[in-house]
């Protein structure tokens, strides 16, 4: 949590008890249903929570964004940016039942009222949303191919609606065919961890 407190100081009390609150949760679902590495969840607020939160450096949603999170396995971006930007409409999808049931009962322990979770491919997903965020889940070209029919005219934030997903390693040849819209972010420009050396936010409009 300090980590957390560090890069984004102006939590309030309500988003800082809500962020606390998910370690024990998660350690607790992931003994039953393994939605992350167990290994890893030692790790839980440096490699999931804040890694989730870069989107958050890429830009901030204004109050009344729809965000749809593609293959959010146990909640990933999603819940940590639902906690973030409370006034924004989060829909957490998974093709995998037991995932999203972890993230639903997550949202519902710590009460967050701006999350719908939901056992449905993105194929069969037909609801139309300002942006869908997503963190590794699939190469960039699969994933703008499936979501563009998701992605709402209405604009209304700092950057037009589109697509933000956290990817790591060398992306020259996933976003070659978006190479004039994409914006790629490092995220070691905003978190000095060494985890974060290798990790990228990349932006497409769509």
């Amino acid at each position: 949590m300090e980590k957390i407190l560090e890069y984004f100081p102006n939590l309030t009390e309500t988003q800082q008890q809500q962020l606390a609150a998910l370690y024990d949760l998660y350690f607790d679902w992931n003994a039953k249903i393994n939605v992350i590495s167990r290994k890893d969840i030692e790790n839980l607020y440096e490699h999931h929570v804040l890694h989730s939160l870069g989107i958050a450096k890429v830009l901030q949603f204004n109050p009344g964004t729809a965000l749809l999170d593609v293959g959010t396995g146990g909640g990933f971006p999603g819940i940590p940016l639902a906690i973030l930007f409370p006034e924004c409409h989060f829909t957490l999808i998974d093709s995998i039942g037991k995932k999203i049931k972890v993230a639903t009962a997550v949202k519902e322990a710590i009460g967050l009222q701006n999350v719908e979770a939901k056992h449905l491919r993105v194929q069969d997903e037909k609801a139309k949303f300002h942006f869908v965020v997503s963190r590794a889940v699939m190469p960039l070209a699969d994933l703008v191919s499936l979501t563009k029919k998701n992605v709402a005219k209405e604009q209304f934030n700092a950057l037009p609606n589109g697509l933000i997903c956290l990817k790591g390693g060398e992306l020259n040849e996933e976003i070659r065919p978006f190479k004039h819209l994409a914006s790629e972010y490092q995220l070691s420009d905003y978190f000095k961890e060494e985890y974060f050396k290798t990790k990228k936010a990349v932006y497409v409009p769509l």
